[in-house]
């Protein structure tokens, strides 16, 4: 086999374009370097800038809300009982305590943890003494205060007046039967008194009687317009079923979208949860009452299930099953609100625990609309403008 000869000549040339591409290669990392330093202010480093970029951002990105129903209620449950007890057990502290020691992964929910839990602080344990050793505690209280706050609180409710007899008690929901004084003085209604509670203030998205089903459908794929995920929880019933305010807010957006078709959000007075319902029914959406900028109240009637989007034209029917499409949006910063940087969390979960509170309603002779049988206010809530 013939051997493979490099003349001289040749081998100078090698050695020269290797040095040339050596001087090259340290040209360019120079170049980089330089740039790199004159978007620096004097005297700052690299690492310093980004240190105060990270500092700029400092508010949660992302939240996985993977708590189960089971687990709500029972820390809800907690948080009733001990509502007026020397030692008040949080509900959200109790789900953030589990969420830190489950990694966020409620598949590994276990009553008797919770409980221990619970034990643990009756005893005189505090919160900050258990979760002193855990890392990620303040993350999620954080992240669970977001999805949770606002939920469970002292709130007023109408009730019957007992001393009218004919439907005594039928305005008390279930779990929210302590913590009540009656106020005679705020009587408003022929045959209802107002009672302060402590408990479960926030209600399902589906009035009470009105039938409905669903299943775990969040982050199932969806084409109309462009890929996408669906980043939100369907409620699958009738055409004209009321659908109900989740919690109070202001009223942020109202009217037509071609995915939404007709839609309402709204937006919680802290600011950092925005609720979305879509879908709603043709031709009489809404409540008349409703505009843009208006004040509502966790119970309230807002809008009516349909079948309307995937259209742009306006109120067109192209959703062939008829269903709420229930969303919740979390904001730690308002440049979340829209754009590649929002945050939806599955709702699924959350809709079973809220079951628990639906919201009592009755057809208003003579329109389209219902209306909540019992009223209810809550403290620090902005009052209703005149909405006709």
């Amino acid at each position: 086999m013939p051997r493979f000869r490099l003349s001289r000549s040749a081998l100078v040339i090698m050695i020269q374009l290797f040095i040339l591409f050596l001087l090259t290669l340290s040209l360019c990392i120079k170049s980089r370097q330089a740039a790199a330093e004159s978007f620096l202010p004097s005297g700052e480093s690299p690492e310093t800038q980004a240190e105060a970029s990270e500092k700029e951002k400092d508010y949660i990105h992302w939240v996985d809300f993977d708590v189960t129903a089971q687990a709500m209620e029972q820390a809800f449950r907690y948080d009733m009982e001990t509502c007026q007890a020397d030692i008040h057990l949080d509900w959200i502290d109790l789900l953030a305590f589990l969420g830190a020691r489950y990694g966020g992964d409620f598949s590994r929910f276990q009553a008797n943890d919770l409980d221990t839990l619970a034990e643990r602080l009756k005893n005189g344990e505090t919160i900050e003494e258990l979760t002193k050793d855990m890392k990620y505690f303040s993350y999620y209280h954080e992240a669970y205060s977001a999805v949770l706050g606002g939920m469970v609180g002292y709130f007023r409710q109408e009730i019957d007046d007992p001393g009218w007899g004919s439907l005594s008690g039928q305005g008390q929901t279930k779990g929210q039967a302590q913590a009540q004084k009656v106020q005679q003085s705020q009587e408003t209604t022929p045959g209802k008194i107002w009672v302060t509670k402590y408990g479960l203030r926030a209600f399902s998205p589906i009035a009470k009687g009105f039938p409905y089903n669903d299943y775990d459908d969040f982050g199932v794929a969806r084409s109309y317009g462009y890929k996408r995920q669906h980043l939100g929880h369907d409620m699958m019933g009738q055409v004209g079923t009321p659908i109900i305010a989740v919690e109070s807010g202001y009223v942020e957006a109202i009217g037509w979208n071609q995915y939404g078709g007709w839609r309402i959000g709204i937006r919680s007075f802290d600011k950092k949860r925005y609720y979305y319902y879509a879908h709603l029914r043709q031709n009489y959406p809404y409540q008349s009452s409703l505009s843009e900028g208006s004040v509502v109240t966790a119970g309230d009637v807002i809008g009516y299930l349909g079948r309307t989007g995937y259209s742009a034209t306006e109120n067109t029917n192209n959703i062939s099953t008829p269903h709420l499409h229930f969303g919740l949006q979390l904001i730690f910063d308002e440049s979340q609100k829209e754009g590649n940087n929002e945050i939806w969390v599955n709702c699924y979960e959350l809709v079973k625990f809220l079951h628990m509170n639906q919201c009592q309603v009755v057809k208003v002779e003579g329109t389209k609309e219902w209306t909540r049988v019992y009223e209810q206010e809550e403290d620090g809530q902005p009052e209703k403008r005149d909405q006709q």
